[in-house]
């Protein structure tokens, strides 16, 4: 991996050390030129034609996701963010009283306000599944789960936003295959980070955004959904893409997973989606997961050595979040005084994981991705206190 090329690739790495890919991750070159060279053409001929004339461009996002997925193309449908993706397939799901939800302790509590919606709605019923003493997911636990019978849905999070840890999806997939139990994944924080196949990993739905680790637009997201399952799955709301007119009074869902789009939608952020796809796929999802690691775990080491400071990172797989605190300073100061010093970091706060037990007060987020340095590292290290 050159370094020093995807760096001269990134316009903003010349401007700042960003440590926020967690959040929204700097786009490359062709990306930035991707979106920008459509809206242009929008502006000088209008948006039909723009979009009729860069028609394969647009096209090219579903291949381009898919290859980056190990999915087929007919798998894949453009969403305008990830947390529409997740809800338009999480409510096509036909939930009926006494229906079991399966999750975890770490779940992004927008999903976690879905699940109580609909188990409010249908009768259905939350359970949240227990973690192993590292905070991983425990596998023993969801196959008692699922042997008591009634899942309905098994649902989770690739990685957590607040807790550095990677859940063991493969081997939740196996037990669900075993059991007959739907599987979705949020993976907004792994594709782009990980090498994620979802042959391999044997979801039936995912979803993720542009934004983070995949270094897309933002506003962009998009969905996997398993062509053995997309017609049982009817959207919670359907347009003229979604489905076809049938006269005089019927309409006809599509058959692939395009069902869970819709007509209007940010193009020159689809197409320079599918830019982004690429461009991961090019530098590989494997030399992305090794050099981020490696990151993660100086950074880490750098911190945890340090008095004062603890990482609240938890997981026998590490991801590239990186969460600590700095005693008797609150994360919003320390992430001020490293804006000051040119690094931007985030703030985790409670709330966004509200089924966890053990949940901690606010603590800083750093999240580290492979256009990285290490001087970057020691660029926030001496922004400590």
């Amino acid at each position: 991996m050159d370094i020093e090329s995807l760096r001269d690739d990134t316009p903003g790495c010349a401007k700042v050390a960003h440590l926020n890919n967690a959040g929204a991750a700097l786009p490359p070159s062709p990306v930035i030129e991707a979106v920008n060279e459509h809206f242009a053409l929008e502006a000088e001929i209008g948006g039909y034609e723009a979009a009729e004339q860069n028609a394969d461009r647009v096209q090219h996002f579903y291949d381009a996701v898919a290859g980056l997925l190990g999915a087929r193309a007919e798998e894949i449908a453009y969403v305008e963010n990830a947390t529409r993706a997740w809800d338009m397939v999480f409510y096509s799901i036909p939930f009926a009283e006494g229906d079991r939800i399966l999750t975890t302790t770490s779940e992004y509590s927008s999903n976690a306000i879905a699940y109580q919606q609909v188990a409010a709605a249908k009768g259905a019923r939350v359970d949240v599944v227990p973690d192993e003493a590292d905070g991983t997911l425990s596998l023993d636990a969801l196959e008692a789960e699922l042997a008591k019978g009634d899942v309905r849905l098994v649902s989770l999070n690739h990685i957590p936003t607040h807790n550095g840890l990677v859940n063991p999806v493969a081997e939740v997939g196996r037990l669900c295959r075993e059991h007959g139990v739907l599987y979705l994944l949020d993976a907004c924080q792994s594709v782009g980070q990980l090498a994620v196949d979802v042959e391999e990993i044997g979801c039936d739905m995912l979803s993720a955004t542009g934004r983070k680790y995949l270094r897309g637009p933002r506003g962009t997201g998009f969905l996997y959904v398993r062509r053995g399952i997309v017609r049982t799955l009817v959207p919670p709301f359907l347009d003229l893409l979604a489905a076809e007119w049938k006269a005089p009074d019927g309409y006809e869902l599509r058959d692939d997973a395009r069902r869970f789009e819709t007509w209007e939608r940010y193009v020159a952020g689809q197409i320079g989606l599918g830019v982004a796809a690429d461009y991961a796929s090019r530098v590989g999802p494997a030399e992305i997961e090794a050099r981020v690691t490696a990151l993660a775990a100086r950074l880490r080491e750098e911190l945890a050595a340090r008095p004062g400071i603890t990482v609240h990172d938890k997981g026998a797989r590490p991801s590239g979040l990186v969460t600590f605190s700095v005693g008797g300073h609150e994360p919003a100061a320390i992430k001020d005084a490293a804006r000051a010093r040119g690094v931007n970091i985030n703030v985790t706060h409670p709330a966004s994981h509200g089924y966890d037990p053990n949940a901690r007060p606010a603590a800083v987020r750093a999240s580290v991705h492979y256009y990285n340095t290490e001087e970057e590292l020691d660029l926030l290290l001496s922004a400590l206190p």
